[in-house]
């Protein structure tokens, strides 16, 4: 019997030698899968910025909501806001510019003005020290090209672009608008009727994307569908006065006082019409161009129809 039991008891395991043989046992018959899941995030914006917002005014800007929505995009009152007056033309400017009142009368108590005509001095480390901690940067109207020879191609026009990859803002009106486009209309230094000049190339801040300012106030309304019938593949988009289109990502809305008009050659309105209004409130996805319309649900904007330009009826 003592023999009998203990052979018996050298065949039992203890409790923790049983559970790991048990664990391993089901890892080797459970089936792996055949193909590990990845998760991924969004894919990036298309036409906008992959990180910040830009506020692109169409000029005569006026509206405090305008004013109130750059200053809390940069993170309120108190965030450093870089102000640009460049394309206005003076060899100089101070800090009695009186563009930079209705920022303080709007709030704005971290101010900085930036301007050179000399793309040397915009390309130097020290020129560029105040947007290495600019929460925003507004560019003043004026002429747009005038920005371009300033700041194209320097560590400035770098500096810009990190402002919005680090989650900032970067806004303007009228010059400063269509500077936000890839493709710069009314950039001739001749004259600003010339829709495509001697400088075409934006900030490019939206891609594939042209930007006129002004449009119903001076009646240009026109005047965009000469830019996409040259180059079909850009997105138009005219911007009244006092009127913006902020834009995250490859969304946009409209905030203001009057419209934005949006030339697709890929919709048509009515018969032939070549271009549609957005109205305060209005959004757009950049990237499929499809624009909506806020209600109890999001509906399309009437009277648009998914039609290239000339197809007729």
């Amino acid at each position: 019997m003592t023999l009998s039991h203990t052979a018996t008891a050298g065949c039992v395991r203890p409790p923790r030698i049983v559970a790991a043989l048990s664990f391993a046992l089901a890892i080797t018959l459970w089936p792996a899968p055949a193909v590990t899941q990845i998760q991924q995030g969004p894919p990036p914006p298309e036409v906008g910025p992959e990180r910040g917002s830009l506020v692109i005014v169409g000029g005569a800007m006026r509206s405090a909501e305008i004013y109130e929505r750059f200053i809390d995009l940069a993170g309120g009152p108190d965030a450093h806001i870089v102000l640009v007056p460049t394309a206005g033309g003076a060899a100089e400017y101070d800090e009695f510019y009186q563009g930079m009142n209705a920022w303080r009368d709007h709030g704005a108590r971290n101010l900085t003005l930036l301007h050179t005509i000399d793309p040397a001095e915009a390309d130097s480390d020290e020129f560029i020290e105040p947007l290495k901690t600019a929460a925003g940067v507004f560019f003043f109207g004026g002429r747009q090209w005038r920005l371009v020879d300033a700041y194209g191609g320097t560590k400035a026009e770098e500096a810009f672009q990190e402002v919005l990859d680090r989650g900032g803002v970067i806004g303007g009106s009228s010059a400063g608008a269509s500077i936000q486009g890839s493709f710069l209309v009314r950039g001739d230094t001749r004259t600003n009727t010339i829709m495509m000049g001697d400088h075409q190339r934006g900030f490019g801040y939206l891609r594939n994307v042209g930007i006129d300012q002004h449009v119903l106030m001076r009646n240009r309304q026109f005047d965009m569908i000469e830019v996409i019938e040259a180059h079909p593949e850009l997105l138009g988009i005219g911007i009244d006065e006092d009127t913006a289109l902020v834009v995250q990502g490859d969304r946009g809305q409209v905030i203001g006082e009057s419209f934005v008009l949006v030339y697709d050659n890929q919709s048509t309105t009515g018969g032939d019409g070549e271009f549609y209004f957005l109205a305060p409130g209005d959004r757009i996805d950049l990237a499929t161009r499809e624009s909506t319309r806020p209600s109890m649900t999001q509906s399309p904007i009437q009277g648009v129809e998914k039609k290239p330009w000339g197809s007729g009826s």
